[in-house]
């Protein structure tokens, strides 16, 4: 304990490191990188006919093991400790005759302008720049400037260092500033247990002459898998790209000690473009009973599956790793923007960088499956990206589910991860008498998605729920024929408001929907019209309500909320806040009918700010009734202007399956998987 400093600034101090060479003794001291780790970045940049100055060299076998591997022999080592120049030419003494070691201060070198090819320092420049104040930023200024005196123009300065931020930032700036180019290598670990736990890093700064007036900066970052450097648009980009490293290898380094208690997730991003190709979520189930074959497993989520509740949320991912059967699973979603060939190629991408996170004692050499659905990736087709003023950037995508059938969806890229409208495609049939053309299965690739949209089919399980609402509205017995007027704020895909157009013959649709791209979007790909009884108000739906309480109150049967918040910090992403407001809301009563029924899809995570939703909306509406929606956070309320009105469960079932009966008519099609009944059994009266 003795050798260690008192403070930062010792690291800087002569008299320090000669205390410590002398109670040290000639035990090599190396203070990160070991040279097997070094040696193939530094055999990019050191020629043998290079004369290479080593700067703080200390007692590190380094300078031998260059010269010793005939990498390169004329090298000068200098130091501040008297005690470890002299160990240092005894250690060498007669077994390299071409290189030296001197006692020289790197802030003040004796050597003449240009005489080196190199300058190499391991650690040196991470022992001086040990806080940002005054006096170590001008002692790091002297130390550069005689650095980059002593080098010729095309030389290279290559510093070994731990890469804090604001070592990296001070290195970058002062060298790019004076028109060098700045390489970033991140040095490939050995594998073994390391004295760091931080990735080591070597600065490559290469010399040019500076070119007055030019502000262009050259700045690349190069991972240690790959070689192919990727180029920084910034100096903060560039120590983000390293912060993101180390990060990372934090990150693995606590996954191999011990369980993770909390799923932890992380992007992998593409080599050239730096963007995510893929999300990465490591969850441990302490449940399984550990054995030698089921330690750990990677699933590959195929794509377009990633929202699914049991790949998209905390407790579906640790079900699944649960009934996978492995203690440790690394489930792998694949980003829309990205392509991919096969289960295969991503097998291989993957690979080396998965297995650093391992669960601890995991053998180097164990094989470790690589799972999915069905045995592949999946397929997603995009069909249509643009950008809205209001919705902000959208795609429209198709996506094979898990029985074979396409679905089209909206997804909004603020929240990637929910889809915002989706529709069942489908399957052209061969013109009559026509049989399908069987195809090579070797040659043939994805089959191309149809693009005829099932009007019959209702994705998404809230908006059944929301249909099976209208049991609730006061006529005997519910039956489509009947005339019923409904308001439907938010029209995403159009789903919801075409169902009821197409099975309630009488119903009059109005539709409100804030965004005029979203009609475009429902129109053009998702099969939506307007006619008769559909018309679609471009409005805010607030203004809309507010207008209609104050002109026609009591006009509709059925008022529907399913509007999306673009607020993702409030904790309720459906509906925005304003639309269940006690004022607002008292509005939405005005235009209902008194036997009518609002329908409400509430999206909520925050257990308090739900509690004073449903309190607002117990105060408004006497009758409230709740259906939760199975695997998903959505709860659609189903809200009555009159006690009077109140059914109990198998009540609404009756009522419901008479309606059911009632929508499936000769020649029109029905989902067999839309159960009415079922919707409502499990409806509570809160």
């Amino acid at each position: 304990m003795e050798l260690l400093p008192r403070g930062p600034a010792e690291f800087g101090s002569s008299r320090y490191w000669e205390r410590f060479f002398r109670q040290r003794g000639r035990r090599p001291f190396e203070w990160y990188g070991a040279f097997p780790e070094l040696c193939p970045v530094l055999r990019k940049y050191i020629r043998p006919r290079d004369k290479v100055l080593v700067v703080g060299c200390g007692n590190s076998e380094l300078s031998e093991q260059i010269y010793d591997t005939g990498m390169c022999e004329d090298i000068v080592n200098i130091d501040i400790s008297e005690a470890v120049i002299r160990q240092m030419q005894e250690r060498s003494a007669g077994k390299r005759p071409k290189m030296s070691y001197m006692l020289m201060d790197v802030l003040q070198m004796d050597f003449p302008d240009a005489h080196f090819q190199v300058v190499l320092d391991k650690g040196t420049l991470d022992a001086i720049l040990t806080d940002d104040e005054e006096a170590t930023l001008s002692k790091v200024d002297r130390m550069f400037a005689e650095v980059s005196r002593v080098l010729q123009v095309g030389g290279r300065y290559l510093c070994v260092s731990l890469a804090q931020a604001h070592v990296l930032k001070k290195a970058v700036e002062y060298f790019s500033q004076e028109g060098w180019v700045v390489r970033v290598h991140e040095v490939a670990g050995s594998g073994d247990e390391q004295q760091f736990v931080l990735p080591v890093f070597v600065y490559v700064m290469t010399k040019f002459k500076k070119i007055p007036g030019s502000a262009q900066q050259i700045l690349e970052i190069c991972p240690e898998e790959q070689d192919k450097p990727m180029r920084m648009e910034s100096v903060e980009r560039l120590v983000e790209a390293v912060r993101d490293r180390q990060h990372y290898a934090l990150l693995c380094s606590q996954l191999s000690k011990t369980p993770c208690g909390e799923q932890l997730s992380l992007d992998l991003c593409e080599k050239v473009s730096g963007r995510p190709r893929y999300t990465l979520h490591v969850v441990d189930s302490p449940s399984v009973k550990p054995s030698r074959d089921n330690r750990f497993a990677i699933f590959i989520i195929p794509q377009g599956r990633e929202t699914e509740w049991l790949f998209g949320t905390e407790d579906g991912r640790r079900q699944l790793a649960a009934s996978a059967g492995f203690g440790r699973l690394v489930t792998v979603a694949l980003h829309r923007e990205q392509r991919y060939e096969g289960m295969a190629s991503i097998q291989a991408e993957l690979s080396g960088k998965v297995m650093e996170l391992a669960p601890p004692g995991l053998p180097a050499r164990q094989q470790v499956p690589f799972l999915s659905v069905g045995g592949d990736i999946g397929v997603r087709t995009v069909r249509h990206c643009d950008s809205s003023p209001l919705s902000g950037e959208y795609v429209v995508e198709d996506v094979k589910g898990d029985d074979a059938c396409y679905f089209r969806r909206l997804v909004f890229l603020s929240n990637r991860n929910v889809v915002q409208s989706e529709a069942r495609l489908l399957t052209p049939a061969p013109p009559p008498g026509q049989k399908k053309r069987r195809k090579d299965k070797k040659k043939a690739g994805p089959a191309e998605p149809p693009t005829a949209i099932d009007k019959s089919y209702l994705c998404c399980e809230h908006h059944k729920a929301m249909v099976a609402g209208l049991c609730l509205l006061g006529s005997p017995d519910p039956v489509p024929g009947s005339p019923i007027a409904v308001l439907v704020v938010g029209l995403g895909g159009g789903s919801l408001p075409l169902f009821i157009h197409d099975y309630f013959s009488q119903a009059q649709v109005a539709v409100v929907e804030i965004d005029p791209c979203m009609l475009e979007v429902a129109t053009c790909w998702f099969g939506f019209s307007q006619g008769e009884r559909m018309q679609v108000h471009v409005a805010d739906g607030l203004d809309y309500v507010a207008k209609l309480a104050a002109e026609a109150p009591a006009q509709y049967d059925a008022v529907m909320f399913d509007v999306d918040s673009k607020d993702l910090t409030v904790g309720m992403s459906c509906p925005p806040p304003a639309f269940v407001e006690k004022p607002f809301l008292q509005k939405v009563k005005t235009i209902l009918k008194p036997e009518g029924v609002f329908v409400l899809n509430l999206v909520c995570r925050d257990a308090r700010l739900k509690e004073s939703v449903l309190t607002v909306l117990r105060e408004v509406f006497p009758l409230l009734y709740a259906r939760r929606i199975d695997g998903e956070v959505n709860e659609i309320l189903f809200c009555q202007p009159s006690p009077e009105g109140r059914r109990d469960p198998t009540e609404l079932g009756a009522r419901a399956r008479v309606l059911e009966g009632a929508l499936q008519q000769p020649g029109r099609p029905w989902d067999s998987s839309y159960v009415l009944a079922d919707m409502l059994q499990a409806v509570t009266i809160i």
